[in-house]
């Protein structure tokens, strides 16, 4: 079922946002850096086909009219109210959650904050954000694979790095995309303030200036999809996740890397819809 674009505003923020499906229930696909919505197409096809409704924005920073300047647009607070807005402009009150890299750490505290609103929650290589919080901080094997956000947030010399020779170092990440794939992401990230609303949620939504409040125990029924290849995340923080697990908890771990919808598209739209199916809203 083909996916179509469309802009949506919300406040004063204009998003461009994919859909698949135009019934059923509601599915909110959450993206992380340095990617767009597109990477959620073939997950949104197969979504749509087995009969949800399902949309993805090009989250706050990405979206050419939703790039507010200034870090302090970028906390937490502010992109979970993104996600909130999305879900009220398609009239659900409840609806499934997804959410990869970045975006799964936006997805846990959505969940943990507003439960009553989350039918059900996939996390995607990020493990609980307490968790993986806590690893950071006292796994030295984490901390040095986590290193890179301290360069995310360095202002000026993180863009121009990244930016250089038509964002090489990018192109370098993306190595597990289709070339459509790369070329759009490359048509966002050379649009002006791109590079720069993305790194700033790793500068609000991470600044240590304004630290966020635990997310705490997860009561709503939960997947996580984790590579055990992953160059970002160790598994110390994926093991800290069950105990951080009030409801239903199913872990899937996959032998491949970080782009776990690249990597391994079929057990991954396998596992995701057999989750939906497990905990549909009453």
């Amino acid at each position: 079922m083909a996916v179509t674009s469309e802009s949506i505003t919300l406040g004063d923020l204009t998003f461009d946002v994919r859909v698949a499906g135009t019934s059923g229930e509601g599915v909110i696909l959450l993206h992380g850096f340095p990617e767009t919505s597109h990477m959620w197409l073939p997950l949104m096809e197969v979504l749509a086909g087995a009969g949800y409704h399902a949309v993805a924005a090009d989250q706050r920073g990405y979206s050419e009219g939703a790039r507010p300047e200034g870090k302090h647009h970028y906390t937490y607070d502010a992109l979970a109210k993104d996600v909130l807005a999305l879900a009220d402009h398609f009239g659900w009150e409840h609806f499934h959650l997804i959410g990869h890299d970045h975006g799964a750490g936006l997805g846990w505290l959505v969940t943990g904050r507003h439960p009553e609103r989350v039918a059900s929650w996939t996390a995607m290589s990020v493990p609980h954000i307490d968790a993986f919080g806590n690893a950071i901080a006292s796994n030295p094997e984490q901390a040095e694979k986590s290193q890179y956000i301290l360069f995310f947030q360095q202002e000026g010399a993180a863009e121009e790095a990244m930016s250089a020779n038509d964002f090489a170092g990018l192109q370098a990440i993306w190595n597990q995309s289709s070339a459509a794939e790369r070329e759009e992401y490359l048509r966002v990230f050379r649009q002006p303030g791109a590079l720069t609303g993305a790194l700033n949620w790793y500068r609000g939504a991470l600044s240590t200036d304004h630290p966020r409040e635990p997310v705490g125990e997860i009561s709503t029924p939960t997947l996580f999809i984790w590579g055990n290849q992953d160059m970002a995340i160790g598994r110390p923080g994926v093991d800290a996740t069950p105990p951080l697990m009030a409801g239903p908890y199913r872990f899937v771990e996959l032998d491949v890397g970080h782009w776990l919808i690249q990597e391994a598209e079929t057990e991954v739209c396998e596992a995701v819809v057999e989750q939906l199916k497990n905990y549909p809203i009453s």
